[in-house]
């Protein structure tokens, strides 16, 4: 029988100082079975890099800097088996940053730049591993076949192709894989979004067919409503995939929106953990397939600021021919399009106040005029939902805090608001539901 395999996914507010690789050393030999580890780069790593990429001729001192820095981490580092590749990162960074001061376009040095954060944190990570005993060994994503579903910049990992390709032997002992890049279909390097390394994480786990993944954070698990609300509230026990995606697109900072895409048909569960927390009791919050229940609302989700654009169409035939083109629109310029509404006849959309008026210059292109509605929020209840009634929402409650109904899905129902004082509205829903501990009045 194989060994039960455990992703954990290590990211930069777990990365802070030496005493941290100490707490994670200490985590990765705590697990029964194999261990396998996927990091970010150290915290605030990746911000200094991406300003280098803009000013190279300024960035001077960046390779000396960062080397101190990490050498601060992991003593000895320079002169173990691990020495010379970390001195090849850093002469990498070195240059990335001759190419951008020659070209300050040119993608693939920047996407070399740009990764050598996780690089140098695997690199520290095996190294201080090693020295608890640990048979910890760096291992570069695309190197192991990872590949990106993208060029340059990829929305997700390409699980089809990277099953193909993906080399399991490299994957021996407690390998320590650099997260949030990978290979691009075009065969340079390319990167996922921010926060992507979460989502490097649960690829793997479903590539290797893990048992688990743990998200080790500095937050005790997923919150029924997001901290800057002001209202405090208790971890929830239990998401399912369904629900962990709803909040994650809404409002959540704990999980990244396509982080949980890979583990939705797997039952592979997703544990969230504070990095100083007990190992030996439960996940504060644990993420596994969908179990649905009558009238339970387990967290809300607020998006401030959005607005709705209506348009009228001349027939179904333009309808259906237009409306995929301006999705596709939407997503070359990075339109997040929180609802779409399709009536014979007439569409509706909303998006964020922010880019209100690109795309209404977009829907316009394709169907005409438009009008423009703004609200004050979208706000997402948020539960696997066995029935079809509104969750005891009553008409007195939509009117008393300016609420439209928006649509009833499975695993949400979707309100607006163009009430004036969100965290009045979030307040009235969460002691409906019960999710409210205490509200702290905001200024």
């Amino acid at each position: 029988m194989n060994d039960p395999i455990t992703i954990h996914k290590f990211g930069g507010s777990c990365l802070r100082d030496s005493s941290d690789l100490d707490r994670i050393a200490e985590v990765v030999g705590h697990w029964d079975g194999q261990s396998i580890v996927v990091v970010s780069a150290l915290w605030g790593t990746t911000d200094r890099l991406m300003r280098a990429s803009k000013e190279p001729r300024y960035a001077s001192r960046l390779v000396n800097d960062l080397s101190s820095q990490h050498l601060r981490f992991a003593p000895g580092l320079l002169e173990s088996e691990l020495g010379p590749k970390f001195t090849k990162v850093l002469k990498g960074i070195e240059q990335s940053l001759v190419e951008l001061a020659r070209r300050p376009a040119h993608g693939v040095a920047i996407n070399r730049l740009l990764a050598a954060g996780e690089r140098l944190s695997a690199l520290v990570v095996a190294h201080r591993l090693k020295q608890y005993g640990i048979a910890a060994h760096p291992v570069g994503a695309e190197d192991i076949g990872l590949r990106l579903d993208g060029v340059n910049r990829a929305p997700t990992v390409d699980l089809a192709a990277s099953m193909g390709l993906l080399d399991r032997k490299a994957l021996h002992d407690t390998p320590v894989i650099t997260g949030w890049f990978g290979e691009g279909k075009d065969g340079q390097l390319a990167l996922l979004s921010r926060g992507g390394s979460d989502h490097t994480a649960t690829s793997i786990a479903r590539l290797v067919d893990a048992n688990r993944v743990i998200l080790w954070k500095d937050v005790r698990g997923v919150l029924p409503l997001n901290p800057r609300w002001g209202i405090e509230t208790e971890p929830i026990a239990y998401l399912g995939y369904g629900e962990a995606m709803e909040l994650s697109r809404l409002d959540t900072p704990i999980l990244h929106p396509a982080t949980v895409e890979p583990l939705m048909d797997t039952g592979i569960p997703l544990e969230i953990r504070h990095l100083h927390g007990s190992m030996d009791k439960s996940a504060a919050t644990v993420v596994g397939p969908n179990v649905y229940e009558k009238n339970v609302i387990k967290a809300i989700g607020c998006l401030p600021s959005v607005v709705s654009i209506h348009c009228q169409t001349k027939s179904l035939e333009q309808q259906s021919g237009q409306l995929g083109e301006v999705l596709v629109r939407f997503a070359e310029a990075e339109i997040s399009c929180w609802h779409l509404d399709a009536q014979p006849g007439e569409l509706r959309w909303i998006v964020s106040q922010h880019d209100s008026i690109h795309a209404q210059r977009l829907i316009e292109e394709h169907f005409g005029s438009t009008t423009i509605e703004p609200y004050t929020a979208i706000v997402s209840l948020v539960g696997n939902r066995d029935g079809n009634d509104l969750d005891g929402l009553r008409n007195q409650d939509l009117e008393e805090l300016e609420i439209e109904v928006l649509s009833e899905a499975e695993h949400a129902i979707r309100l607006l608001t163009k009430s004036p004082n969100i965290v009045e509205v979030l307040h009235h829903l969460s002691q409906k539901y019960g999710l409210r501990q205490s509200l702290e009045h905001q200024e």
